[in-house]
């Protein structure tokens, strides 16, 4: 059977359980969907397409006969972070892990980035970005310096308060520092991080916008568009892949906002990819270890699934993954290395397959390649025969 849209769902941080290397990155035995179940996640149509069923899944007996094709995904990558995770999904395995900065970047960045921008900089440090604002945001009032943070991912941003620093010149600051962030420190992201109020009520805003590093090869994205299909991503997509390959953006702002943009695009006659990324998971509950927050943003996601498989199309398959962990029961607030969920649907997907333990993330991009007829030049092998009557 000829497919016409597929719509690839990321549920930002939702992992399935430890991978075996868990521990060489900090994690003991992390585990979102055990942490998330047990917070009052009940997620029924994710289960009927098989998620109780995916191997290790710490969640309450699945359907007897599942509706989807299901599996798990094994990240071959040195990471777990957004940029590393959605790369490889996309069809890139990274053997370096980015760059990461637990005792603040080095001055002579620093100081580059304060030349050329004009403004001082505050903090260089790891730090949450709700309380970095709080502790630093009056002096940045005062001063109109940069706070430059971090976290445990690869990242370096850039908060600003938006009366102060006007967007578009913070956007600037961070364009910027992307420039000298090469080599050595060639971070995964530089974030901008606005945000308004008046202390100690700062909120964060959001005109978010990540400045990602180019891919260093072709991915997924690059060539289904070089083929001629459409490729739309929404979410933070065209912001991790620096716009390659993502012919058409849609923006949003926050779960709700992205899950109405999907229902939109359901409606949208296109010929191509539609990749989604749902972030609140991690952003918002996952970083903050809110069990809770987390799996009624499940289960908001859940219900919308429900709607959105009876929208399908003949020639239509809608995927769910992740690209990484961030288990809410887990000591800290970093990611953790977990695999993710597989979970396949559609009027042409054959009900009840399991696909097991796939060896890389880059085995869903070879799986697109191969549903539009595109040669696969990627590190993943496609599961499309498997999952999909193709005659």
């Amino acid at each position: 059977m000829e497919i016409k849209r597929v719509f690839l769902i990321v549920l930002d941080s939702f992992g399935v359980g430890a991978m075996p290397d868990a521990e060489e990155f900090g994690d003991h035995n992390p585990n979102t969907l055990a942490s998330v179940v047990k917070a009052g996640a009940t997620l029924p149509n994710m289960a009927q397409l098989g998620l109780c069923s995916i191997e290790g899944a710490a969640c309450p007996a699945g359907a007897k006969e599942p509706k989807g094709a299901y599996g798990r995904m094994r990240e071959a990558s040195r990471g777990k972070d957004t940029t590393t995770g959605h790369w490889e999904i996309a069809g890139i395995i990274s053997e370096q892990p980015m760059p990461t900065f637990p005792d603040g970047f080095p001055e002579e960045l620093l100081n580059a980035l304060a030349q050329q921008t004009g403004r001082k900089i505050l903090c260089n440090k790891p730090y949450s970005g709700t309380q970095v604002i709080l502790d630093y945001g009056r002096e940045h009032l005062e001063t109109g310096a940069l706070i430059v943070y971090t976290s445990a991912d690869s990242v370096l941003q850039i908060a600003a308060h938006e009366g102060k620093v006007p967007l578009e010149e913070l956007y600037r600051c961070c364009e910027t520092a992307r420039e000298l962030c090469h080599g050595k420190y060639a971070v995964g992201r530089v974030i901008a991080r606005p945000f308004t109020g008046e202390y100690p009520n700062f909120t964060r805003t959001t005109n978010r916008h990540d400045f990602s590093l180019q891919p260093p090869e072709k991915t997924a994205l690059d060539l289904l568009s070089e083929a001629g299909f459409d490729t739309i991503g929404v979410g933070k997509i065209y912001d991790i892949f620096a716009g390659r390959g993502v012919s058409e953006k849609v923006l949003t702002k926050g779960n709700t906002d992205g899950l109405k943009k999907c229902t939109e695009l359901l409606e949208r006659d296109f010929n191509g990819l539609c990749f989604i990324n749902l972030v609140d998971f991690d952003m918002i509950y996952g970083h903050r270890r809110d069990a809770k927050g987390y799996a009624n943003a499940l289960i908001e996601f859940d219900q919308w699934l429900g709607t959105a498989l009876s929208r399908l199309d003949e020639r239509d398959v809608l995927m769910i993954t992740a690209d990484h962990g961030c288990d809410p029961g887990a000591a800290g607030t970093d990611h953790t290395r977990e695999f993710t969920p597989l979970l396949a649907a559609g009027k042409a997907v054959r009900p009840g397959v399991n696909l097991g333990t796939r060896e890389t993330f880059a085995d869903i991009g070879a799986t697109v390649l191969r549903l539009f007829g595109v040669e696969n030049k990627t590190h993943g092998t496609s599961f499309a025969d498997q999952m999909i009557r193709l005659q």
